[in-house]
């Protein structure tokens, strides 16, 4: 059975993918939290931490903001290596350099009752 995983106060996990979700870069707390080394990371599809428990809407509504300039927050449950799940409030924001469009997500800590209210709304989302 897997089991939650809980970040520091401070934790601040942060990876840039480009913009097919293919990561280019994580952080060492990304790293750590995920059970992923900087190696297993790059080069893969960031929904290679994406949990079951997390409706295909949610990221469709990601993508869409993302895709169209904005940036996206919300929590989202994800899957570490092992298979035990983490929390995060993640905030999403898309870059221009040169021709190319990337995306940085810095997460953070998402408190329990955050979590409660995003498990509930999830629970009714598809």
């Amino acid at each position: 059975m897997s089991k939650e995983i809980e970040l520091g106060e401070f934790d601040l996990l942060v990876s840039e993918t480009d913009e097919k979700g293919v990561i280019l870069y994580s952080n060492s707390v990304f790293e750590k939290i995920s059970g992923y080394s900087s190696q297993e990371l790059k080069g893969e599809p960031h929904s290679i931490i994406r949990h079951p428990d997390m409706p295909k809407a949610a990221f469709a509504d990601l993508w869409k903001n993302i895709k169209a300039g904005n940036v996206w927050t919300g929590y989202v449950k994800n899957y570490a290596k092992s298979k035990d799940y983490y929390w995060v409030y993640a905030t999403v924001y898309p870059y221009k350099s040169g021709d190319k469009t990337y995306y940085m997500s810095c997460r953070r800590k998402a408190s329990k009752e955050e979590t409660e209210e995003a498990e509930l709304l999830y629970s009714s989302m598809e």
